[in-house]
């Protein structure tokens, strides 16, 4: 399963909807929003992106709340079970414990992506392009034998990607 995986949009909506386009032509079945989304337009282009998706509240999402119902969000630590795996989802890197096979976290607005004793650690990176000239999200493809991780880079100019692997202890 391929899993589309962005964070820390903040007031950036139309790089939201340009990275989800982009993970779902790059085959996503699934999205996950790991937090500070902030602006309803970018719950509405998650909603309506005609896939499934998840979001987790960030520091910054306190005036989404009113929507909780509208929308598929949680709060963190969030755990939940998709392609047979225990995932863990937060915001708020606080929780970085390996008590699920893979732990999502955004806010610091830095990719990560690294496998410890049987878990992997994954921060998608940045959509608002605070601390660089870039737009940054992930895919992450579960697989029974395997997770694979890809990391995109969008400038102006064009899409980069770089791709991490890492065999699952089963």
């Amino acid at each position: 399963m391929k899993i589309g995986l962005l964070s820390d949009s903040h007031s950036k909506v139309a790089e939201a909807k340009n990275a989800i386009e982009t993970l779902i032509e790059n085959g996503a079945e699934f999205i996950i929003h790991a937090g500070d989304i902030c602006k309803y337009e970018t719950l509405e282009i998650l909603k309506n992106c005609g896939k499934q998706y998840i979001a987790v509240y960030g520091n910054n999402d306190a005036a989404l709340v009113q929507y909780h119902n509208e929308f598929n969000l949680v709060q963190e630590p969030y755990y939940f079970k998709l392609a047979e795996t225990k995932f863990k989802l937060m915001h708020l890197p606080f929780y970085m414990t390996p008590d699920a096979e893979v732990v999502i976290s955004g806010h610091t607005h830095m990719f990560h992506s690294e496998f410890k004793k049987g878990t992997l650690f994954l921060n998608p990176g940045e959509i608002c392009m605070r601390n660089k000239d870039a737009v940054e999200f992930s895919m992450l493809e579960v697989t029974p034998k395997k997770f694979e991780v890809t990391y995109y880079m969008q400038t102006k100019k064009k899409l980069k990607s770089k791709e991490f692997s890492y065999k699952r202890k089963k």
